[in-house]
């Protein structure tokens, strides 16, 4: 969280995300649109992959004369939240500057330096902290989707460590604020093995029925679709067995309608998709008030995910087996139900 991206420059993400692999001997590649995917491979078992987005909404540099530039911002932020004198921090030299006054009717601004503006500069992002920790709440500017970037990374990590007989692939991918762009190029690049199941990893903003801090939410769907039944039956059996395994586990299920996530794009191109979230405060920078200030989560519930993850990739050569329970069940009821409609019939 302490390298700033928006969409289209997710570079220094990036670098820590390969910098993580490397150090924890992750197998891992950059696909020919900028994407990372990493690899576990260490059983025959179906594929599980695990998605989630390097960018979140930011600026770009779209013209520069001499000292000034102008800046046009990519990502999903209603108007009324931008207001002339913002600051706002430049990408990669960190040089500070300010929101200036709308040029025309799209969201591009006037950029008013506060230091000297670099040829290097592409990009700006909000000037707010990067991360911090306090009071068991994740503070920065990116939780969306950073905290996911780094649920994916932490659940490989795990599984190494404990030498699980699994068939991960991390797909972290680019500019999903402005139309899901890196995760498009993956699902038609052919990258992934069709009989995947997909589950799409994000911060969602608090709706009711759910809160921050109750656990990880097992995402019905979001504002487009609702996700494969079955694949969502998986993991909710995977969650209250581990909840049985460990009573302090904490998860919540629910259609989380506030956006639309990457789930969306995989369902649509032919994946077995499901998805998971943590409750998001402050989405998109966007705080009470029309303010802009740092997103956060509950790192009980981040960390809850991991280990979600970690136990659904355990169980996928038991998917056949954890899904069937209820459609068995269900021929149970119609035997018994037969029979008894058909004495009382008449």
């Amino acid at each position: 969280m302490r390298r700033p991206a928006a969409p289209f420059h997710e570079h220094a993400v990036r670098e820590e995300v390969e910098r993580l692999c490397r150090e924890h001997g992750l197998a891992f590649r950059r696909d020919r649109f900028g994407n990372v995917l990493v690899r576990l491979h260490t059983a025959r078992v179906r594929p599980l992959v695990l998605a989630a987005h390097m960018d979140h909404p930011g600026f770009e540099i779209v013209r520069r004369r001499g000292a000034a530039c102008r800046v046009r911002f990519q990502g999903g932020v209603g108007d009324s939240w931008f207001r002339p004198g913002l600051p706002l921090r430049l990408m990669p030299s960190g040089a500070r500057a300010a929101l200036g006054p709308r040029v025309g009717k799209d969201k591009t601004f006037e950029l008013i330096p506060r230091q000297p503006v670099d040829s290097a500069d592409a990009f700006a992002v909000w000037e707010m902290e990067d991360f911090s920790v306090r009071n068991g709440r994740i503070h920065g500017r990116a939780c969306d989707d950073l905290i996911g970037v780094a649920a994916i990374l932490a659940t490989l990590i795990e599984l190494k460590r404990k030498r699980a007989r699994v068939n991960v692939i991390g797909v972290l991918s680019r500019a999903e604020e402005i139309g899901f762009r890196g995760a498009l190029a993956v699902a038609d690049s052919g990258a992934l093995p069709r009989t995947s199941l997909v589950i799409s990893l994000e911060t969602s903003r608090e709706l009711p029925g759910v809160r921050m801090d109750s656990g990880v939410i097992l995402r019905v769907g979001d504002r487009a679709l609702v996700f494969d039944p079955k694949a969502g039956r998986f993991l909710s059996e995977v969650a209250l067995d581990l909840q049985r395994r460990n009573r302090s586990f904490q998860f919540q299920r629910a259609l989380m309608s506030g956006g639309t996530c990457e789930g969306t794009v995989y369902q649509e191109f032919g994946f077995q998709t499901a998805a998971v979230c943590v409750a998001l405060g402050n989405y998109h920078n966007c705080a009470p008030r029309n303010r802009i200030a740092p997103e956060f989560v509950s790192v009980k519930d981040a960390c809850g995910m991991v280990d979600l993850l970690v136990h659904a990739a355990r169980c996928m050569p038991k998917y056949e087996r954890m899904t069937s329970a209820l459609p068995a069940r269900l021929r149970r009821l119609l035997r018994n139900a037969r029979r008894r409609l058909l004495t009382s019939a008449t």
